[in-house]
């Protein structure tokens, strides 16, 4: 017998290593089409947050539905060694120990990282198997394994052949603390209070006469190479060609016509810089302009700069500049302003534009076939309108950066021999026969120190995990692979380098459809941050509401493009939907309902076991249909709505009668189609609470696991049971409802009239006159209208119905509340309402402020046209 209560933290992890143990999740055991998801593969140092369980949750929903309709799935599974992140955590307990790894040397150290990865990374993976998600395990990889570092080094070696990968001088974000270039997702933009000092240029030649710029970065001045003006700004028109004395410098620099000057922002001049502004650079390459670094690696001025400054860090050197400035009489003024600054979102530091030798990819050739490849439809984005965002940037990109100054990581092929000559090759055996060809003799190289940016190996994913650069078996069953579920964040970081990666080395797509997530954010709708203090862990729901109260909840609130409002109270709700679950198999138990194997539907007599039938095709069909669409909260939907509403609210409700009837043949077939729903709903819900219905399915008899189960194809409808139902149900919940609302007592039993019933509504209602006494608690029913006066009506399917009251209640009096509640509402939506006709409350109060009053305006609303409705029918009675 079933316990009482199901107990998910007793269960949840004996399960899944079952479900491992026994290969469950292995791909290649079945002969059907392959399908084929990669995990966005966490960093090896990370643990799971709530993006990781929304993200995973939906994965897995697909690869079990997708396995249970037959299908030779494969969810790849792996770590990414992340590069910065990673190489951080060892450093810091290096230093703890009072070591760094410069004392080690590169070798020590890296052998140091590997270490620390086979003791303490990799935790994220023991956290995903918690939430359930069925990867197969026996395939995971790392971006450093020795198959994926062959892989990386293949891709740089063919891209430089081919051109497409080159060293150069350009501007990137440097990290002065880290001293290392990092990505645009690496960096925080910050908003903080500042000063933009505006500085006046003398004109050369004409004395007295100034050219004003504004800067938040005045240390920058030192490395300007010209001043750029509106071509079309009537001011500047006769300075358009001549120079400026660059001060405490004494650098000629020109006053250039570009369109990146804006005539209505300040005063209209701008001060170019390009080693140290991505804008500057552009508009310096534009005009020819020299490019003067004034910063060394750890962001200290250096020799390009007046003796003065030299040594000084930039900070210091900001406010030297500006008193030398204003000693000059050249600081115009200072304005307080609130702007965004760039940080390391690790190293927590102001990161610097920096011009640097780096090597990079010619991003804008890979990625013409990659924008054609969404243009034409091969891949295609949900929701649609990511489209727009990926074509955006790739349309409009820049040379990638590859190059990271780190020591973890896939260090670049390339050998530099006594001259600089480059020399990029797999192994270095082949760098030094490379270089014996080119000198004509045997050369000492030189190594390149970096590594390559983590995205570099990730963008190879989809086929270096299935053993690319060799031809393996898998590669040849499982590439291209089928669905990306994503955040829209990493869009151009990994989802535009795959498909660009995947087009050039595979000459086919990495996978058809990009499924992007929203974000999770708090209650109150606010992004979740540690400074906030809002942030909730996934892995203290699991461990307070069960793995599958969580996942059911993401997934019923993933709406396509609606980010999802998370408070552990929506958890506790569906953990009770876990419940509900447990108890109607309980309640199955109790009453014998079991599954015969000869079980069809089609051959059912009773109304009540027809309609069920008919329900759980139709929500078999739906949540098929919804998954396939990638609406996950309205395929959980449907599920839910089956489960609680129809089978659990209604359908055990209904078939009482039938259980316990003394006609051995009605209470058999009921028993039979209980258990025969029942087994379809553990298959339903499996791919969304895998744990519960697991245990049920055990505990009931099942054989092997559910998750073994096929897909239910139910091809069974029946018009006339769903109609009958549709309106005993309806009827029912109409009744309850009203009396719900004139505040009937619970236990008081009440005439029902039907006056203008035609014979066929006549005809279900006789048929299932007790089923409707019974559930709606009424004395009788009747086909005429009462006598007097003091009910409540209402309408049921265009009939009505009329309930007379006066004997239950006190019309007066209830109609006196009810005008309170009403009146209190309307008090209530007038405050609201006049809060956000407030320009003042709607543009400063933040965004999920104004959210909220707007739900509690709609949820005042919707109240009070509930309680207008019971007024009128009490007024009407």
């Amino acid at each position: 017998m079933l316990d009482k209560t199901y107990r998910p933290q007793e269960v949840e992890q004996r399960l899944y290593r079952e479900w491992e143990q026994g290969g469950l999740f292995r791909c290649g055991q079945v002969d059907g089409d392959p399908f084929t998801i990669v995990i966005p593969p966490p960093n090896v140092t990370g643990s799971l947050h709530m993006g990781h369980a929304l993200n995973n949750t939906l994965q897995d929903v697909l690869m079990r539905w997708r396995r249970m309709k037959g299908r030779d799935a494969l969810w790849q599974p792996g770590t990414d060694h992340a590069g910065i992140a990673t190489q951080m955590v060892v450093e810091r307990q290096l230093a703890e120990q009072g070591k760094n790894r410069r004392d080690m040397g590169r070798e020590a150290f890296v052998e140091r990282v590997w270490e620390w990865k086979e003791e303490s990374g990799g935790a994220i993976t023991n956290q995903l198997r918690r939430l359930g998600a069925s990867c197969d395990w026996d395939r995971e990889r790392f971006t450093m394994d020795e198959g994926l570092s062959a892989a990386v080094r293949k891709v740089f070696v063919d891209l430089y052949r081919q051109d497409l990968i080159y060293r150069d001088k350009r501007l990137v974000n440097w990290d002065p603390k880290l001293l290392t270039a990092i990505s645009d997702l690496e960096v925080e933009n910050r908003e903080v209070k500042g000063h933009m000092w505006h500085f006046r240029y003398p004109v050369e030649g004409e004395d007295g006469a100034f050219i004003t710029v504004a800067t938040t970065r005045p240390e920058t001045m030192l490395g300007d190479t010209c001043v750029a003006v509106h071509p079309d700004d009537e001011r500047y028109t006769g300075l358009i060609g001549k120079h400026v004395i660059l001060p405490l410098v004494g650098r000629r620099i020109p006053i250039v016509a570009d369109e990146y000057a804006d005539p209505e922002q300040g005063s209209g001049a701008v001060k170019i810089t390009p080693a140290h502004d991505f804008n500057d650079f552009e508009v310096g390459k534009r005009h020819d302009a020299e490019m003067v670094n004034i910063f060394d690696e750890h962001a200290v001025l250096n020799d390009n700069v007046p003796e003065a400054y030299r040594g000084l860090e930039r900070f210091a050197a900001r406010e030297k500049v500006i008193a030398d400035l204003d000693a000059e009489g050249l600081l115009e003024k200072i304005d307080e302003i609130t702007h965004t600054v760039p940080y390391g979102d690790r190293s927590g530091v102001v990161i610097e534009p920096w011009l640097t030798d780096q090597w990079f990819v010619d991003a804008a050739t890979l990625a013409k076939p990659a924008i054609e490849a969404v243009e034409s439809g091969r891949i295609q984005f949900v929701p649609k309108n990511w489209e727009n965002t990926y074509f955006e940037w790739m349309r409009n990109i820049q040379p990638w950066c590859v190059s990271r100054q780190l020591w973890w990581g896939h260090q670049i092929p390339a050998w530099y021999g006594p001259d600089g000559a480059i020399f990029v090759e797999h192994t270095e055996e082949e760098a030094a026969a490379a270089a014996e060809k080119h000198y004509g003799r045997k050369v000492e190289l030189t190594r390149d120190e970096d590594v390559l940016d983590t995205w570099f190996s990730s963008a190879l994913w989809p086929f270096s995990t299935l053993g690319w650069p060799e031809a393996t078996p898998e590669l040849e069953r499982y590439y291209p692979t089928d669905v990306l579920i994503t955040g829209f964040d990493i869009i151009f970081f990994w989802v535009a380098r795959m498909i660009m990666m995947g087009l050039h080395f595979m000459d086919e797509i990495p996978f058809h459809t990009v499924y992007i997530h929203a974000l999770v954010r708090d209650e109150k709708g606010q992004k979740m941050s540690k400074s906030k203090g809002n942030v909730i862990d996934p892995l203290d729901l699991i461990d307070e509401y069960g793995a599958d109260a969580l996942r059911f909840t993401l997934t019923a609130m993933a709406a396509q493009g609606r980010d999802i409002k998370l408070s552990p109270q929506r958890v506790a709700g569906y953990r009770n939907f876990a419940t509900k679950i447990w108890n109607a198999a309980r309640f199955c138990e109790m009453n014998q309902c079991a599954e015969p194997a000869d079980f069809d539907p089609a051959a059912l007599t009773q109304p009540v076991n027809r309609w069920i039938a008919a329900e759980a095709a139709r929500a078999a069909q739906a949540i098929d249909r919804e998954l396939e669409a990638f609406r996950f909260n309205e395929a959980a939907g449907a599920a839910y709505r089956f489960v609680w509403n129809t089978f659990c609210d209604w359908y055990l409700e209904l078939a009482k009668p039938a259980l316990q009837s003394n006609d051995a043949e009605v209470s058999g077939e009921t028993r039979a189609t209980a258990g025969w729903a029942l087994n379809r709903i553990l298959a339903m819900m499996h791919p969304f609470t895998p744990f519960v219905t697991e245990e049920l399915w055990q505990r009931t008899g099942g054989e092997g696991s559910v998750s073994a189960l096929d897909w239910p194809s139910i091809d069974f409808a029946d018009a006339e049971a769903e109609t009958e139902f549709g309106f005993v149900i309806d009827l029912i919940s109409e009744i309850r409802s009203v009396r719900a609302e004139t505040n009937v007592p619970p236990g008081a039993q009440i005439v029902a009239h039907f006056p203008d019933a035609d014979d066929e509504r006549k005809s279900r209602i006789e048929r299932n006159r007790q089923m409707i006494s019974r559930l709606a608690r009424l004395s009788d029913l009747v086909f005429a209208m009462p006598d007097g006066a003091g009910g409540a009506e209402t309408v049921v399917g265009g009939m009505r119905v009329v309930l007379p009251l006066a004997d239950v209640i006190d019309i007066g009096a209830e109609k006196s509340r009810l005008s309170k509640e009403i009146e209190k509402l309307e008090s209530e939506i007038a405050r609201i309402e006049k809060k956000l006709a407030n320009e003042n409350f709607v543009s400063r109060a933040p965004e999920h402020v104004v959210e909220q009053e707007r739900e509690r305006r709609e949820d005042a609303a919707a109240a009070r046209t509930k309680l207008n409705a019971a007024l009128e029918r009490l007024s009407a009675a």
